[in-house]
C-alpha cells in the first residue's frame, strides 16, 4: 500500500497488520527525550511548533550525514520507551508511528481509540532507509542533537503495519502460527 502524508482516517481503515507500506511525504523524528519534551508542553496547555493532525513519528535518533546524503544511517530504535507519551500525541493527531518491537497493552488499545497504527521498520537497515529520505532538517529541541526532532521528506519509505485499528497484532499473530514447528 502507497501513502502520502498527511495520513487520512481513510488511510488508517485501509490497513491491516502485517501489510507493507510505503510512505512519502514528510515524516518527523522523536525518542523518548523529545516525547516527553512535547508530552510536557501540551500538558502545560502550550502549542507545538509543529502540528501532529495527520502526521508519522518515526523513532530514530539518526547519525550524522555523510557527503552529499541528507541524513546518516536511521534505523528504528525501540518503540516501548514512547508508550507514556503516545496517547497524548494521538489525542494531538498523531497517526502513525514507527519503530521496532513489541508495545503495551495500554498503547494498543489507545492507538485503537485514537485511530493510530504502529508500524515497524526493520532494524539493522538503518543505512538501507536512509536512502529513502531525501531531506533531513532539525526542527525542535537542536540541543537534543541526534534525538532532535528532525523533519524527513521520505520517498517510498518501506514498513510493516504491526498493530492495526482492528486489533491485528503482527507479532502476537506470527508467533501463534510458528508455535506449530517443532524446535
Amino acid at each position: 500500500m502507497k501513502l502520502t502524508t498527511p495520513i487520512l482516517d481513510k488511510d488508517i481503515e485501509l490497513m491491516k497488520a502485517g501489510e507493507i507500506v510505503y510512505i512519502t511525504g514528510t515524516i518527523y523524528t522523536g525518542r523518548d527525550s523529545a516525547h516527553k519534551r512535547m508530552t510536557e508542553a501540551l500538558d502545560r496547555g502550550e502549542k507545538l511548533p509543529i502540528d501532529l493532525n495527520g502526521q508519522v513519528i518515526y523513532y530514530v535518533g539518526p547519525t550524522p550525514a555523510k557527503e552529499g546524503r541528507p541524513i546518516g544511517s536511521c534505523g528504528p530504535t525501540s518503540s516501548y520507551r514512547m508508550d507514556s507519551y503516545s496517547t497524548r500525541l494521538m489525542q494531538e493527531g498523531l497517526k502513525i508511528m514507527i519503530g521496532k518491537g513489541d508495545r503495551s497493552d495500554e498503547f494498543i488499545k489507545d492507538m485503537i481509540t485514537y485511530k493510530g497504527v504502529y508500524l515497524q521498520a526493520v532494524g539493522g537497515a538503518g543505512a538501507l532507509l536512509s536512502r529513502k529520505v531525501t531531506q533531513s532538517e532539525v526542527v525542535l529541541y537542536h540541543d537534543l542533537g541526534a534525538e532532535a526532532i528532525y523533519k524527513l521528506q521520505v520517498k517510498d519509505f518501506p514498513a510493516i503495519v504491526t498493530y492495526d485499528i482492528y486489533g491485528g497484532n503482527l507479532i502476537v499473530d506470527e508467533v501463534k502460527k510458528y508455535k506449530t514447528i517443532d524446535f
